[in-house]
């Protein structure tokens, strides 16, 4: 009799504990359910955000400075290398249709290098553009555009003043070019605000002046301009784009070449009197750097 209590007890005891863990399982697989309930939610919100960040703004300003290496070549003649600094901006249209319109401007100095050599001469660069285009959205998270367009670039050379090494006086020279820039832009959207985009171009040459002032060396001379007719450019860059709460940060660096074909003959006179006839040679140049900026 003296064990009977306790023993009942501890029926009592492990009924009452069975019980209670049988109450408690349910709640257990809702609070399970509502848990991957919850995860799916947050997976579905940060997707969402991603996804969102792929829609293009209707408008946009995008501006920024570049630091560049300039590389001029007129194989078995002559070369100029230097660093160039500029700013640059564009603005941008976008509605399934892509208008665009962008300037650049750079300066900096380079050093030439022929028969003899001259140092630090001024170099300025001036490009103006204009595109159009189409917004391909192939996927939630990447769109291709195609475009099309005109430009126009400007370069002066000054070395105006200045003396070569091997006693030869240097001159102001001018080079134009007209072309059509023909590609294609692309941009991903990446985790947590962060944009992939790119761009690969082929310039159309159709046609450039190149004038120098002979004049500068020896004021008897007259100036001479020559045309080009031939000729191409590529260009290309990688874009890493982070979006903020009001503007976006960029970094892209970049590469853009020329390849000109010697251009027509002109006359060289002295005097007024023709002594001679002057072309400018086939030619290369290339600039590779990278542009800092922020896009509104």
């Amino acid at each position: 009799m003296k064990f009977t209590i306790p023993i009942i007890f501890l029926l009592f005891t492990f009924s009452c504990f069975a019980y209670a863990s049988d109450a408690y399982a349910p709640d257990a697989e809702e609070a399970q359910a509502f848990a991957d309930a919850y995860g799916q939610e947050i997976k579905q919100k940060e997707s969402a955000e991603i996804y969102s960040t792929l829609e293009l703004p209707k408008h946009s300003l995008e501006a920024g400075s570049e630091i560049y290496y300039f590389k001029y070549r007129e194989p078995d003649v002559m070369r100029e290398d230097g660093m160039m600094y500029g700013l640059a901006a564009d603005y941008a249209y976008h509605n399934k249709v892509m208008l665009k319109a962008d300037g650049r401007g750079s300066w900096g100095t380079v050093d030439y290098k022929n028969s003899g050599t001259i140092n630090n001469i001024n170099d300025w660069n001036l490009e103006f553009r204009g595109t159009g285009g189409y917004d391909f959205k192939l996927t939630d998270s990447f769109i291709l555009t195609p475009y099309f367009g005109a430009g126009y670039r400007y370069l002066n050379d000054d070395s105006s003043g200045k003396i070569s090494s091997s006693n030869a006086a240097g001159y102001e020279r001018e080079s134009n070019y007209l072309y059509s820039p023909v590609g294609v832009e692309g941009i991903f959207s990446k985790w947590q605000g962060w944009k992939l985009g790119f761009s690969a171009e082929y310039d159309i040459f159709w046609r450039g002046w190149q004038k120098s002032h002979l004049s500068d060396a020896n004021r008897n001379f007259g100036d001479v301009s020559n045309t080009q007719d031939s000729g191409y450019g590529i260009r290309g860059s990688l874009k890493l784009q982070k979006t903020g709460e009001v503007i976006d940060f960029i970094v892209e660096p970049f590469i853009r070449y020329w390849q000109i074909d010697r251009s027509k003959d002109s006359d060289v006179t002295y005097s007024g009197v023709i002594v001679g006839y002057g072309y400018e040679p086939k030619n290369n140049t290339t600039e590779s750097g990278v542009k800092v900026g922020v896009k509104f």
